[in-house]
């Protein structure tokens, strides 16, 4: 099972006895921070938690997958998540 938009701002609002239309709207601030943080090429570092990070990819060979077609794919942004030290060892605890 996923955690759901919808299931973080019910507990933001439980948790910091808001109403849940203060808790979206937390929540979308938070993410609008995010995304334009992200898009602008900058990490975003959150201590006991992780790294997201923006890598390059370069251009590369591909395959149309329904044709069989050979074709070049473009450079493209993508968005990495480096799990922090902290995290890990909740994850792993026994």
């Amino acid at each position: 099972m996923a955690l759901t938009k919808q299931t973080i701002i019910e507990k933001i609002a439980e948790k910091n006895n808001l109403k849940p239309a203060e808790a979206n709207d937390t929540l979308e601030t938070l993410l609008e921070i995010m995304k334009s943080t992200l898009a602008s090429g900058e990490d975003i570092m959150i201590s006991n938690f992780g790294k997201f990070q923006v890598n390059e990819k370069a251009p590369r060979k591909g395959r149309n997958p329904a044709t069989g077609r050979e074709m070049m794919l473009e450079k493209r942004r993508v968005v990495v998540f480096k799990c922090a030290g902290g995290l890990r060892a909740k994850l792993n605890k026994s």
